[in-house]
C-alpha cells in the first residue's frame, strides 16, 4: 500500500469556438463589402450611357486630368447650349445634365452638340432674315427701299446691308447725317433685331474718292465712323437695346462690297448690320481681350479683299 501511485485524472473541457475568436467576422465584412461595391459597379453600368462610362472610366485612371477636363468643359455647360439653341451659353449643375435632353442627346459627343447649337442658331438667324424681308415687302414706306437693303446669311450671321443708291444716297454730302429715309428704315428694323439676343456689330463704309482736305484733317476713316455712329443711334431710337451693340466701327473704303467692285461704285458707300452669332461675337471679345492668339482683323474683312489700286485724283466733295 505504501508504494500504490496516485491516480491523476485528466478532464478536458470542451470549449468549440475558442480557437477561431473573431476572425470569421472580418471575413465575413470583407466578403459583404466585395458585393455591395459588386453590385453598384453592376448598377453603374445599368443606369449609365457610353460617354458618362467612358468619363467614370477616365477619371479612376488619373483623377487629376479628368477634373482639369471638367472644368474647362462641364457637361451642364454642353447641355445648355442644347437648351438655351446657342443663344445664351450658361452653365448648369451635374444633377441637371440628363434633364430636358433626349436619349439621343444625351449619346452625343462635344462636337456634336456643339455642331446642333449652331445649326439651332442659324435657323433662328434664317428666321430673322425672313421676317426682316416680309416687313420691308409689306410695309409701304419700306418697299421703295427694298433694291437698297440686302440680307444675308454669313459665317458672322445675319447680315443687313443697307446700300447708297445713285439718286437715294443714304447720308448728306460729306456729312455723317442720316437722310429721313435713312433715319425711318433703321428705326423699323430695330425692333426685329431686337428680338434675339444677339449681339449685334455696326460698321461704316465708303467709297474711295477722298475727303477734300481740310483743317481738321477729316478723313473718310472718321467719315465712315461717324455714319456707323449715327445708324447705331437711330437702331437705339427704334427699340435695338444699347447693351446689344457690340461694336461700332469705320472701315472708309478698305472693304469694298465684294473683291470685284469698283473702288468708286456707289455701292460701296454703305451701313452693314450684322447680328453676330455666338462663334463672331467670341472672336471678338478675345481680340479686344488682347488673346495673342487671336488675328485683329474685322470678321468683315477677311470674307472681301480690300483693293489694293491707287485712289483716284481727288474731287471736291465726296458722296
Amino acid at each position: 500500500m505504501a508504494d500504490q501511485q496516485p491516480i491523476i485524472i485528466k478532464k478536458i473541457k470542451k470549449g468549440g469556438h475558442e480557437s477561431h475568436g473573431g476572425v470569421w467576422k472580418l471575413a465575413y465584412a470583407d466578403f459583404v463589402t466585395a458585393m455591395m461595391a459588386f453590385f453598384l459597379l453592376m448598377w453603374l453600368l445599368g443606369t449609365t450611357t457610353e460617354p458618362e462610362r467612358r468619363g467614370i472610366a477616365e477619371y479612376f485612371q488619373d483623377p487629376f486630368k479628368a477634373s482639369a477636363e471638367e472644368k474647362g468643359a462641364d457637361i451642364g455647360d454642353r447641355t445648355s447650349i442644347i437648351q438655351a439653341g446657342g443663344a445664351d451659353l450658361t452653365s448648369q449643375d451635374q444633377g441637371q445634365v440628363d434633364k430636358g435632353l433626349t436619349p439621343e442627346e444625351k449619346e452625343m459627343t462635344a462636337e456634336e452638340i456643339e455642331q446642333k447649337a449652331e445649326e439651332i442658331e442659324r435657323e433662328k438667324l434664317e428666321n430673322l432674315k425672313e421676317k426682316i424681308q416680309n416687313k420691308i415687302d409689306t410695309t409701304p414706306e419700306l418697299t421703295e427701299f427694298k433694291d437698297q437693303i440686302k440680307l444675308e446669311i454669313t459665317s458672322e450671321g445675319l447680315r443687313v446691308l443697307i446700300v447708297d443708291a445713285q439718286n437715294r444716297p443714304m447720308y448728306k454730302l460729306a456729312s455723317a447725317e442720316p437722310e429721313p429715309q435713312i433715319k425711318l428704315l433703321l428705326r423699323a428694323l430695330a425692333p426685329a433685331i431686337n428680338e434675339l439676343p444677339n449681339k449685334v456689330s455696326v460698321n461704316g463704309h465708303t467709297d474711295a474718292r477722298p475727303f477734300p482736305p481740310n483743317q481738321k484733317k477729316y478723313t473718310n476713316w472718321e467719315l465712315s465712323s461717324d455714319r456707323a455712329n449715327a445708324a447705331r443711334y437711330e437702331l437705339n431710337q427704334g427699340g435695338l437695346a444699347e447693351e446689344k451693340v457690340l461694336r461700332v466701327i469705320g472701315l472708309s473704303s478698305s472693304v469694298h462690297y465684294s473683291a470685284t467692285t469698283e473702288p468708286l461704285d456707289p455701292i460701296n458707300r454703305r451701313i452693314s448690320i450684322i447680328v453676330m452669332n455666338k462663334k463672331t461675337e467670341q472672336e471678338i471679345l478675345q481680340t479686344e481681350g488682347g488673346d495673342p492668339n487671336t488675328q485683329g482683323t474685322p470678321p468683315e474683312a477677311e470674307s472681301t479683299s480690300p483693293s489694293t489700286e491707287t485712289a483716284p485724283p481727288q474731287q471736291t466733295e465726296p458722296k
